[in-house]
């Protein structure tokens, strides 16, 4: 039998396939030396489970009543080497952005001493913000990369870490490799990742987009990837200036989702950031690949490249999960993400109810009334129905949760409490000393998870856990 190592009693938020959000008070969970959930039940079995299990109910772990336990967070898209440039650069659209501010810093990571001192700072900034996961583009300097898949190891940051691949850059032509050096270089990454045996870091085979690479690299990392059964992650159709170059550089083929697609680029371990402007068509290629999208609505905001509409990616069963993209995106926080993707959604209603208006307005007088979040809409002689629904507070906690995990398919072995998973978990105190709000009166635990994802903070993360280990608070000598 296996030994139990912790005992967590109190109360728990995660996310099941069945319901978006399930809150469990009162319940205890239990890890053995591995860090995998070996119970997790209702309190009330305490006494039976300590003597199946053999542990000490005086040494359980038993958190406050305002305090609860939820998942990790799994940032499923998000640049380490820009947090040096996070916030900067913002007025400009999105290739003028990585013209003038992204590759020329990019390149200076070849210098492997400034590459450590700020892959540091990224994982231990992204655990303190709850990050148990993160899928990470680096640059195009292989031993720099390397770096980073040290420093997430060594703050035991659960990690998919990607040497990016790029051999042609109109734009800023200094940062380049040749195909034959990016295709090289891959796979000399993907072996020093593979030697160094990491329990939790793996690599993903990583071109940078369609304007950045040539068909030949795209087929040759495509055939590489397959052959070694490796993940995969990209972006695509984040602007329309993107999707426009891209069809002008690749004239064969019919959409963007067919550029990765017919080159082997679109598996059951591919996640693409953004996707925009992908259509229905596409769409259906990637539910049938098992392909997953990153949704990433602070860097789609904030470059001005457009919204993705969530409840349609989700109608057509794509896997999708919720990235920061640093530094597209100016907050690290995945909490952030939760924020912007439910504003996104209600930006999208809101255009949606302005269409029907102006629809109805021409032909009619009157002013419609829309309900704000029910997609219902009427005025005073007729009634409209919107098949739209607002993305919900609890639909967004799954995002950045289990289905983060599922986009990374990872869904075996972390997202939420299931016997079985490793124990991926943050403690949240919302009564914190330094809390960024105020809890004025008890409230129901579900409500106050609403608050702490609507106001919360890092200031809220008592502990953060990786395979049960606590790698936040770090050790005084991190």
């Amino acid at each position: 039998m296996d030994t139990v190592q912790h005992v967590f009693k109190g109360t728990f938020a995660h996310s099941t396939h069945r319901c978006a959000l399930e809150v469990l008070e009162n319940h205890i969970l239990g890890t053995d030396s591995a860090g995998k959930i070996l119970f997790f039940e209702d309190a009330q079995e305490q006494t039976r489970l300590a003597q199946k299990w053999g542990f000490d109910e005086q040494k359980i772990e038993e958190f406050g009543k305002s305090e609860f336990i939820m998942p990790g967070l799994v940032d499923t898209h998000i640049h380490a080497p820009q947090y040096s440039f996070i916030g900067s650069g913002m007025e400009r659209p999105l290739l003028e952005w990585l013209k003038h501010t992204t590759f020329p810093i990019e390149d200076t990571y070849s210098d492997l001493e400034n590459a450590r001192n700020l892959y540091s700072t990224v994982v231990k900034r992204t655990l303190r913000n709850g990050t148990t996961t993160a899928c990470y583009f680096a640059t195009i300097h292989t031993d720099a990369s390397i770096v980073l898949a040290e420093m997430a190891s060594q703050y035991g940051q659960r990690a998919f870490i990607g040497k990016v691949c790029m051999d042609r850059n109109n734009t800023y032509p200094k940062y380049i490799e040749s195909t034959e050096e990016s295709i090289r270089e891959t796979k000399r990454f993907v072996e020093v990742l593979k030697n160094k045996k990491y329990e939790r870091v793996k690599p993903i085979v990583t071109p940078r987009f369609g304007i950045s690479c040539t068909e030949k690299l795209l087929n040759e990392l495509g055939k590489y990837a397959d052959e070694h059964q490796l993940h995969i992650q990209s972006h695509i159709s984040e602007s329309t200036a993107e999707i426009e170059e891209v069809l002008r550089l690749f004239p064969g083929y019919k959409n963007y989702t067919e550029v990765y697609n017919k080159n082997k680029l679109l598996t059951n371990k591919t996640v693409m950031a953004h996707g925009c402007y992908l259509t229905d068509e596409e769409l259906h290629v990637f539910r049938e690949k098992g392909a997953a999208l990153s949704h990433c609505p602070n860097s789609n905001i904030s470059l001005c490249s457009g919204h993705l509409d969530v409840q349609n990616v989700l109608r057509h069963k794509v896997k999708m999960g919720l990235g920061t993209d640093v530094a597209g995106g100016y907050s690290i926080s995945l909490i952030d993400a939760i924020r912007k993707a439910i504003e996104t959604s209600k930006i999208i209603f809101m255009e949606k109810i302005k269409r029907e208006t102006n629809k109805i307005n021409t032909n009619q007088k009157g002013k419609m009334a829309p309900n704000e979040v029910s997609g219902h809409a009427k005025n005073g002689t007729m009634e409209m129905e919107l098949d739209y629904n607002v993305l919900s507070y609890k639909e967004a906690f799954r995002l950045a949760t289990l289905g983060g995990s599922e986009a990374l398919n990872i869904d075996h072995i972390t997202g939420n409490f299931e016997v079985n998973k490793e124990f991926d978990a943050l403690v949240i105190n919302p009564e914190a000393k330094d809390s960024p709000f105020e809890v004025f009166s008890q409230i129901s635990k579900e409500e106050m998870i609403q608050r702490f994802l609507y106001l919360g903070d890092d200031r809220n993360i008592k502990a953060v856990y990786v395979a049960g280990r606590c790698v936040v608070p770090f050790p005084s000598n991190a």
